[in-house]
């Protein structure tokens, strides 16, 4: 008869797996930094190059919006939708090239919880959204002079605006069996919620009923919520109360689903 009493069981954590964790969450962003020019450079390099677009080639066609100059009305935009598609392509492209080349065993056989998963994950995405807002708001200086109104603003929007992507990008690599149904993703819903929420321009400015659906695009209230960090709450376009309990809400709901999915092995462990 085999002795219970030796035979191996699995290391038990109470609570929390902070090392599982930490090892997971420094492998995101260690996966990222080792290519920082193409997922950090790149990024800034394409907002620089809207900036030469738009303030430069256009200089002095653009009045202001709401009192704005153009310039520092449109860099915060141009930040955030920098630090939306990046948190996204991170966890999106890690989870497909996880199924892809057979190495999600990295991450399951490992004692991880579902919950723990969902951590490591969102909080690399994350990491690499708010490293390329930081670089990107560093280098657009010599085009808009940013200046700090509300700091509680650029936090708040610009940390859950990374982790609601980052689980989005869960999602979408877990659903996407090859990577061009991940770019599909990227190119047909990820881009144009982002073009139309007010990164370039006053969505009050549409026509109607462009300019009413616009207001249930969570992504204008993250861009205008972060936006009025900089250039002042009294000029934000949207409700600021309404954006900032939107994101919260949508931020746990995004990290239950992420943490029942993961739970279910759904797309993962077939």
């Amino acid at each position: 008869m085999t002795d219970l009493s030796t035979t191996p069981r699995p290391r038990s954590y109470p609570g929390i797996n902070w090392i599982g964790v930490r090892t997971l969450y420094l492998r995101e962003v260690r996966r990222f930094w080792k290519v920082g020019a193409q997922t950090v450079a790149g990024p800034v390099v394409t907002t620089l190059l809207y900036m030469l677009v738009f303030v430069v080639a256009l200089q002095g066609t653009r009045p202001p919006l709401h009192g704005t100059p153009f310039p520092e009305f449109v860099a915060p935009g141009l930040i955030m939708m920098a630090m939306l598609n990046n948190a996204f392509a991170n966890a999106s492209s890690s989870l497909i090239q996880a199924k892809v080349m057979n190495t999600a065993t990295d991450f399951l056989t490992p004692p991880l919880s579902p919950l723990e998963l969902t951590i490591g994950f969102s909080l690399g995405a994350a990491t690499r959204g708010l490293v390329v807002g930081i670089v990107t708001a560093v280098c657009v200086l010599p085009f808009a002079r940013l200046e700090v109104a509300n700091l509680g603003l650029i936090l708040w929007f610009g940390l859950l605006a990374c982790l609601i992507m980052g689980m989005l990008g869960v999602f979408a690599g877990l659903w996407a069996q090859k990577f061009d149904q991940l770019a599909a993703v990227q190119n047909f819903v990820i881009m144009p919620m982002t073009f139309l929420s007010g990164t370039f321009y006053l969505v009050e400015n549409l026509p109607e009923p462009f300019s009413t659906i616009s207001h249930f695009n969570p992504f204008f209230y993250l861009i205008d919520g972060f936006r009025a960090g900089f250039i002042g709450p009294a000029n934000a376009e949207g409700n600021l109360l309404v954006g900032a309990v939107m994101s919260g809400i949508l931020t746990l709901v995004m990290a239950w689903a992420c943490w029942a999915v993961f739970r279910s092995g759904w797309r993962l462990k077939t």
